[in-house]
């Protein structure tokens, strides 16, 4: 399984970013290999809007099956969700904690977005 997660570096140890439109990077872990890359969302971070919608493409682009994120505004979650990706929220340690939440079971997929948008 590929799981892409939020992220304020490029690393297994940098802490889950809670945003995900605005994220500095996204790591790309793969459960089967144990590989992971940073994938940077440098361009997403500063977008005057559309970053939440930008960055679900990026994501998609990733062919992951599961993303974890703090937050997902509603047009990044339908974006995520209309691709068949699962999103999980959380985003109180490291990346690698988060991975291994998901990989135990103990994250859940949410059934919607947590946050507003920014522009509805």
């Amino acid at each position: 399984m590929r799981i892409a997660v939020s992220s304020q570096g490029n690393d297994l140890d940098s802490a889950v970013d809670p945003r995900f439109g605005r994220a500095k990077f996204f790591i790309i872990y793969d459960t089967e290999t144990k590989e992971f890359e940073a994938v940077t969302n440098e361009q997403n971070m500063f977008a005057a809007q559309g970053a939440g919608i930008q960055s679900a493409q990026t994501v998609v682009g990733q062919k992951v099956e599961v993303v974890v994120s703090g937050n997902l505004g509603p047009k990044a979650y339908a974006t995520l969700s209309a691709a068949g990706i699962k999103a999980a929220l959380w985003s109180e340690g490291t990346v690698a904690q988060a991975i291994a939440l998901l990989e135990s079971g103990q994250l859940k997929p949410t059934e919607g977005a947590n946050v507003r948008g920014h522009w509805m």
